[in-house]
């Protein structure tokens, strides 16, 4: 299966694992020490990590050291930036057409009281 980095950030926990290495680099098991999961659960989240190409796992000995490539989070950043742009246009003509309202209701209600 073909992974990419929407799936790897649609899970709450990969979303805290990258945050987490993020800051530093970590073995396996102090990231799994940081959650109330199995290791082999955890496993398979760097693993999806990995192949989403938000992780580099480099081999010391026995160990396996994680640290974070945020690279890949450009597309996220690039996609979203375009609906971004759409809200922001619709939420500006909507405070302009509700300031006209307010403006017109303002001037109707003084008119009135003349």
């Amino acid at each position: 299966m073909r992974r990419d980095v929407f799936q790897a950030i649609a899970d709450p926990t990969r979303r805290e694992i990258i945050d987490l290495l993020s800051r530093q680099s970590l073995n396996l098991n102090a990231i799994a020490g940081h959650f109330e999961i199995s290791r082999p659960a955890v496993s398979k989240h760097i693993r999806i990590l990995k192949e989403c190409g938000l992780l580099l796992v480099r081999r010391e000995g026995r160990e396996r050291h994680c640290r974070a490539d945020l690279t890949q989070l450009r597309q996220v950043s690039e996609w979203t930036e375009q609906y971004q742009a759409f809200w922001s246009k619709k939420l500006d003509a909507l405070g302009e057409f509700l300031e006209k309202e307010r403006q017109t209701a303002k001037s109707k209600k003084s008119k009135s009281k003349k």
